[in-house]
């Protein structure tokens, strides 16, 4: 009932209908309802209380999203019973429109001064596309239910797998990268999908929370990749499974320069080793090797899928490896 009577107020209504399109700031949310930044800050502080609305940080940024539990269910009932077509929420979904439209230009802005870069990085191995089809036949048709994506960056992965999870988080060092993946899933019409800021060596989740967790092309960016697989194993719940997706070894010493890498790819034997001791075992080691032609200096992407051990069915601990 208490949450029932802070839902009940016209602007946190007005907030909570916003809210069911998607994450928004406290600015966002100024700009679109016209009001203060500490009157709508009081107001998100009552749904925050009351446990109608989840909040998280994010460097010096503060997102909201509907919160998960029997209290936001009795919230969705109250919203399901609203008139859409108010004037008042027509307005404020005018409004939003706007906003993100603004913030899609910007992250565009941002991309367009890195994508000289990872164009220049795509040349060199297969094709996206070829890439993508890999990680759909290693994760299978099965629904996921928790799904969490480390090293997000754009939200490519969640664009791909998202539609088929029940929950989608994806987590990134950099506001920058997040804002485009915020501004790249609202295109797709993945609002609801969950970003986070946080260090992938210690990821900000309880341990055994989601069944699939993704690495795509984010291990070559780390100083300590095998604690990084480690930290993300420990996320899975039983039988869960991990998928990494990064180069194969190459001598594209350029690339730390050019590139920022760190690590110039990952050995089959190296992975697996990984993966065992962070409990996995490993079921798939899958190289796609870059088309034929174009020079010495080429790039083959390797993907690596493991399962938590505490229900695994495998048949054994060696990687099947595949060569496309």
């Amino acid at each position: 009932m208490s949450a029932l009577r802070a839902a009940a107020e016209e602007t946190r209504l007005r907030v909570l209908v916003l809210l069911a399109e998607g994450e928004l700031s406290v600015s966002d949310l100024t700009d679109i309802l016209g009001q203060s930044q500490p009157r709508i800050s009081r107001h998100l502080k009552v749904l925050v209380e009351a446990g109608l609305v989840a909040r998280h940080r994010e460097g010096a940024w503060a997102f909201f999203r509907l919160a998960e539990g029997a209290a936001s269910e009795s919230v969705q009932t109250l919203l399901d019973a609203l008139d859409r077509a108010d004037p008042r929420f027509a307005e404020d979904r005018d409004r939003l429109a706007a906003v993100r439209g603004r913030r899609s230009e910007a992250a565009q802005a941002f991309f367009a001064r890195l994508a000289p870069r990872w164009d220049e990085l795509r040349s060199l191995h297969v094709s996206e596309d070829d890439v993508e089809a890999a990680i759909l036949a290693a994760v299978g048709p099965a629904p996921i239910r928790n799904l969490l994506d480390l090293g997000t960056g754009t939200g490519r992965m969640l664009r791909l797998l998202a539609p088929k999870a029940e929950r989608a988080v994806g987590l990134d060092a950099s506001h920058d990268m997040l804002a485009v993946a915020r501004a790249s899933l609202a295109r797709e019409g993945l609002h609801r999908v969950e970003l986070r800021q946080g260090d992938l060596h210690a990821p900000p989740f309880p341990r055994g929370g989601f069944d699939l967790v993704v690495m795509h092309q984010v291990l070559h960016y780390l100083d300590d990749p095998a604690r990084a697989v480690e930290q993300a194993a420990r996320l899975l719940v039983p039988g869960g499974r991990l998928l990494v997706v990064d180069f194969a070894p190459h001598g594209i010493e350029q690339l730390r320069e050019t590139q920022a890498h760190r690590r110039l790819g990952f050995a089959q034997d190296q992975m697996a080793a990984w993966f065992d001791e962070a409990g996995l075992a490993p079921e798939i080691g899958r190289d796609l090797p870059p088309p034929a032609g174009g020079g010495a200096d080429r790039l083959t992407v390797s993907l690596w899928l493991g399962r938590d051990r505490r229900a695994a069915h495998s048949t054994g601990t060696a990687l099947r490896r595949e060569v496309a």
